[in-house]
């Protein structure tokens, strides 16, 4: 998989103080679910993200560059997909939740291919699908949850559902029933 697009991103972000983490199919794969996708999902919380000029040098690499504002009920504050050519696209998934500031903060880098890919923690994750809600979210949840450190896990995201909003910890009550 060609990851030079994925690169370019993640400088574009770094750069501009945004501190972007994997998300989705590759921060699964990165905590050992494997589970087949076409592209690269980032989280960030700089809603700045969502006009053009930050994206002009990715732009000027031949990059097309769309991006999608959420609405007032959208749990997102938007989404920015990023595709050229051949390579893997890369969807910046910006959010608007207090609470996923703690998520970035805790973020760990893995190096792969020589690149240093920021990845979320699996607990952490977990809180993320269970706000996404979605039927492969509880899915990937079952699946994290079935790793060989299900146990520990699970500790580590009823220990962060303590500090989460409501919904999350109904959501979580809801994925064991």
């Amino acid at each position: 998989m060609k990851t030079a697009l994925l690169a370019g991103v993640l400088e574009t972000l770094e750069a501009r103080g945004a501190r972007p983490a994997l998300i989705g199919g590759m921060a699964l794969a990165a905590h050992g679910v494997g589970r087949a996708t076409q592209d690269f999902d980032i989280l960030v919380l700089d809603e700045g993200l969502l006009t053009p000029p930050p994206w002009d040098a990715v732009r000027d690499s031949g990059a097309e560059v769309e991006i999608r504002r959420g609405d007032a009920e959208d749990p997102l504050a938007g989404v920015i997909r990023i595709s050229k050519g051949g390579e893997a696209s890369v969807d910046v998934v910006v959010g608007k939740r207090p609470w996923q500031t703690g998520i970035l903060d805790r973020r760990k880098t893995l190096r792969l291919g020589g690149l240093s890919l920021p990845v979320v923690e699996a607990a952490d994750l977990v809180l993320l699908k269970l706000d996404a809600g979605g039927p492969q979210d509880r899915l990937d949840i079952q699946l994290l949850l079935r790793g060989p450190d299900g146990a520990a896990l699970r500790a580590d995201v009823e220990r962060r559902l303590a500090t989460s909003p409501a919904p999350l910890r109904r959501a979580w009550l809801d994925l064991a029933k």
